[in-house]
């Protein structure tokens, strides 16, 4: 049997990710224009971007407890059939269902890359979990600076969203390449001799749980913010995308030298600066206008840097026992609290507005309105205002993530040894 291809299976993971980030960063740029194009209100447009991580949810938590029974392998063509087929139905969308059912097979593909691919790199680099899923996941704003700067310029060229969209094939059908007739390992619980009934029984343990509950909020505030903040701040007098691309650029590059932030901070130190810098930088972006917004999203940025991937390491690193069905788990947490607050953000958002605009006034009318008319300008201003407000209130999220990483960084420093707590 040939041994697997640790780089080349690293590259096609990473390139992977960038495929399902992509998809994240130019849906997050069209959820105006789409709505416009449909007629879809903005809460409606949070219920079809939000199907991405329903359709998330549901393959990483059928996928990753079955990585081992269906294979890697399955899984990463799964996500390659779900990527192709999902923007080819977008770009041919004609209203709601077309674009929910294929954003619905895209938020699938993308959760088998990650059922897949968490559990691959943290099984071919048993000693340096953490490092390495962040520098795997810094692929992700990565994809999504590479996704909002192809956006961008195409839109300044003229081309409509559906070239856009086209754009996300290129990563898809390089990844597929890659993986192709590669060997996979055994993940690293099955190679250990850890039975599906013990890693189950893993999953139940207390601080599983409390790290769950804490993936809902972590994944709200980075993902449920990168998805809106395009539209929320589109009046705000920048580019909104440049905002986005800005955001998850700083992201990337910090995941890439996580090594010495790793040795100043422990993982529980990492999450409770991290909480403490997001809510800080979320709350800025509510009150900051024109170019002011930047210096607020370095300060956001640095805050959701680390969260994703440093949560799915510390449950790898600190709870090896709950394998692959731990990081399903907390990946498929994340999704589904996106799911669930991405339409409240919109249905907020718009309300909002609503509060802005004159007694009377119509939402759908008004965006009919061409720029620079006066009917045009009013509704700027109201959802200028209204994005501010909605950014505002979701500033609590990691408000409450600082008291819990709190306890969370005390409850580590106890420890005399990293794996102590799974003898209690």
């Amino acid at each position: 049997m040939n041994q697997p291809n640790h780089k080349r299976l690293f590259t096609a993971s990473r390139i992977a990710l960038v495929a399902t980030a992509m998809t994240f960063a130019i849906r997050a740029n069209l959820i105006g224009e789409l709505g416009t194009e449909f007629a879809i209100s903005s809460e409606n447009m949070g219920i079809v971007v939000g199907t991405a991580f329903w359709g998330f949810t549901l393959s990483i938590l059928i996928g990753g407890p079955l990585c081992n029974i269906l294979g890697m392998r399955r899984l990463i063509y799964f996500a390659f059939i779900g990527h192709i087929s999902g923007v080819l139905l977008t770009i041919f969308s004609t209203g709601f269902v077309s674009l929910f059912l294929s954003t619905l097979l895209i938020g699938i593909a993308n959760g088998f890359v990650e059922a897949a691919c968490n559990p691959l790199i943290a099984t071919l680099y048993k000693e340096e979990k953490t490092k390495k899923l962040n520098q795997f996941h810094l692929w992700f704003p990565g994809g999504i600076v590479l996704g909002g700067l192809s956006a961008y310029f195409l839109e300044q060229l003229g081309l409509g969203w559906q070239i856009q969209l086209a754009v996300i094939l290129i990563p898809t059908i390089s990844y597929g390449i890659l993986f192709m007739s590669q060997e996979f390992p055994l993940t690293e619980r099955k190679s250990s001799g850890v039975s599906m009934k013990e890693m189950a029984a893993e999953c139940a343990t207390p601080l599983f749980i409390f790290m769950v509950f804490c993936m809902f909020l972590t994944a709200s505030t980075e993902l449920g913010t990168n998805q809106w903040v395009a539209e929320l701040l589109g009046n705000a007098g920048i580019p909104s995308i440049l905002l986005l691309v800005l955001i998850n650029g700083l992201m990337a590059l910090g995941r890439a030298f996580v090594g010495p932030v790793e040795k100043l901070l422990s993982p529980a130190g990492i999450l409770l600066t991290s909480a403490v810098l997001s809510s800080a930088g979320l709350y800025m972006l509510s009150q900051s206008s024109g170019y002011m917004l930047f210096v607020s999203a370095i300060l956001f940025a640095a805050g959701i840097c680390y969260f994703w991937p440093t949560m799915l390491g510390f449950v790898s690193e600190y709870l090896p026992r709950t394998g692959e069905l731990g990081l399903s788990i907390m990946g498929g947490a994340g999704m589904l609290s996106v799911a669930f607050v991405l339409p409240y953000m919109g249905g907020f958002y718009d309300i909002q507005t609503l509060a802005n605009l004159p007694d009377g006034a119509n939402l759908a009318e008004l965006k009919e309105f061409s720029k620079d008319t006066p009917e045009f300008i009013m509704l700027a201003k109201a959802r200028l205002a209204a994005g501010a407000t909605t950014l505002k209130y979701i500033s609590l999220l990691p408000l409450f993530l600082i008291f819990a990483f709190g306890w969370l960084f005390q409850f580590m420093k106890k420890r005399t040894s990293s794996y102590s707590f799974q003898k209690d």
